[in-house]
């Protein structure tokens, strides 16, 4: 199909280089002239893994490209994915100016016969709004018909998220859009790619078929929000039992493990730690409790998730204040700024408001993150000193915090980093050890649910993933 993606963002950016993957021809456009110059030149603005092959290698093939000229894009495409970005206003509704003005701008340019999907989260009956602004404004004979079609892409497994779904959804009106959605995404559905996370065949990496849910366009834009509130609420929860657990002496991780391991409730999600952050997770709650509200129904309990999700950054800092007594004049070492492994986003991070936190107590901060390090120094004050490898951050620090949990953090040079501290204090904001494993190589460690220190066979046991 001949495909057009408004907006290259993260979604539409990742879904246009992944629908380009399967076969399409797609062009994405955007306003923004410098971003659509960059990637024309194969410069990406965000960081996500496999998307960089992606993207030059569809270039290369001709079925990729970038352009700001919108209008000849919508008239040349058959089906139009609207990924524009819907930020929260102030009062926590979902802002969609962004949504009516491309909406206004495919009814003035398309001719023919247009598939409209939407892939921006929007509120329950956005897709009503669109159909309206459609027929009002529509131009040249041309007709539409309009999907919801939801994207559920986590920062830093998007690529590998697009060819293993758990699930498509489509919310759509006739049996016809129903059907040329089956057959955008048939190669997805059927597993007819070489999956790029792999380098094999779909068959070989661990692919399943998806489920294909047909609903209609307001019961898809519900799932969306629902989805991610959900999961909102399973890491307050896990947050809640870390705190009890706490307070009881009792193991946070082995008590939600407890859990999790019960197939209703899965382990996925009940980890404790800083809480949740991004763009997505924050927005699409506030989203959801207007929708509810304006619905005349009142989210209690997803107001107590937001409550609850608040307050992880001062628990964290009242921690490493016990630890320290006094903050002021201390150096500490950070490993971590993106709100999640995988990326390089710090928009709304725990780790970003844990150091913004720290930094009003007058104190050197020594920072570092495997991506997200750029995109922190336009947020953070000039004497931040950013390290060039993650040991570095441990130099004459009283303590060293983890604040995002990559892997990678895991395998460092533990011994040699406790030899360059003042004081070998680990404060873990996400419990990427367990209670015992640092202690057994000389360190002070806490962490967040961690009230129990776990039994070690040996002093000198190696830390391993």
């Amino acid at each position: 199909m001949e495909l057009c993606i408004i907006g290259a963002g993260y979604v539409g950016l990742t879904t246009g280089a992944c629908l380009s993957e399967i076969g399409h021809h797609v062009a994405v456009t955007d306003c923004d002239a410098a971003k659509i110059a960059d990637l024309e030149r194969g410069r990406l603005p965000i960081y996500e893994e496999f998307l960089q092959p992606l993207v030059e290698g569809n270039q290369a093939a001709g079925r990729l490209r970038f352009t700001t000229e919108a209008p000849a894009a919508i008239a040349a495409a058959e089906a139009i994915f609207v990924c524009v970005g819907t930020p929260p206003d102030r009062d926590g509704k979902a802002n969609l100016a962004a949504v009516e003005r491309v909406t206004r701008q495919i009814a003035e340019c398309a001719a023919g016969h247009k598939l409209i999907i939407g892939k921006s989260t929007v509120p329950a009956r956005t897709a009503e709004h669109i159909r309206r602004t459609l027929d009002t404004f529509a131009r040249n004979r041309a007709s539409f018909e309009v999907v919801s079609n939801p994207e559920f892409l986590r920062e830093g497994t998007g690529v590998y998220d697009f060819f293993h779904p758990d699930r498509i959804v489509v919310g759509c009106d006739t049996a016809a859009a129903a059907a040329r959605m089956r057959e955008l995404y048939r190669p997805v559905l059927e597993g007819l790619f070489q999956c790029p996370c792999h380098a094999r065949p779909a068959a070989d990496c661990g692919w399943h078929a998806p489920a294909w849910m047909e609903t209609s366009t307001t019961s898809a834009e519900l799932i969306k929000h629902a989805a991610n509130s959900f999961l909102s609420l399973k890491i307050s929860y896990a947050n809640a039992i870390a705190d009890i657990c706490e307070l009881a002496g009792a193991d946070a991780l082995a008590v939600l493990r407890g859990i999790g391991l019960d197939r209703r409730i899965g382990e996925a999600f009940l980890r404790p730690g800083l809480g949740f952050g991004g763009f997505c997770f924050p927005k699409d709650l506030s989203a959801f409790l207007e929708i509810a509200a304006e619905l005349g129904y009142d989210f209690r309990l997803l107001r107590e998730v937001q409550a609850i999700n608040a307050e992880r950054v001062a628990l964290f800092v009242r921690k490493l204040r016990e630890s320290l007594w006094v903050l002021e004049d201390k150096t500490l070492g950070v490993l971590g700024l993106a709100f999640k492994p995988g990326t390089d986003d710090t928009r709304l991070s725990p780790a970003m408001a844990v150091a913004h936190e720290l930094l009003k107590h007058k104190l050197r901060l020594q920072v570092y993150d495997p991506k997200a390090m750029e995109r922190a120094r336009a947020e953070l004050p000039p004497e931040v000193v950013y390290c060039g490898h993650p040991e570095a951050v441990a130099e004459g620090a009283e303590a060293v915090l983890i604040l995002t949990e990559w892997p990678e953090f895991r395998a460092l040079d533990w011994t040699a980093m406790k030899a360059r501290m003042l004081r070998p204090l680990v404060l873990d904001g996400r419990n990427l050890f367990r209670a015992g494993e640092l202690e057994a190589l000389g360190f002070e460690y806490a962490a967040l649910g961690q009230g129990v220190v776990a039994h070690t066979t040996s002093a000198a046991a190696p830390v391993t993933s």
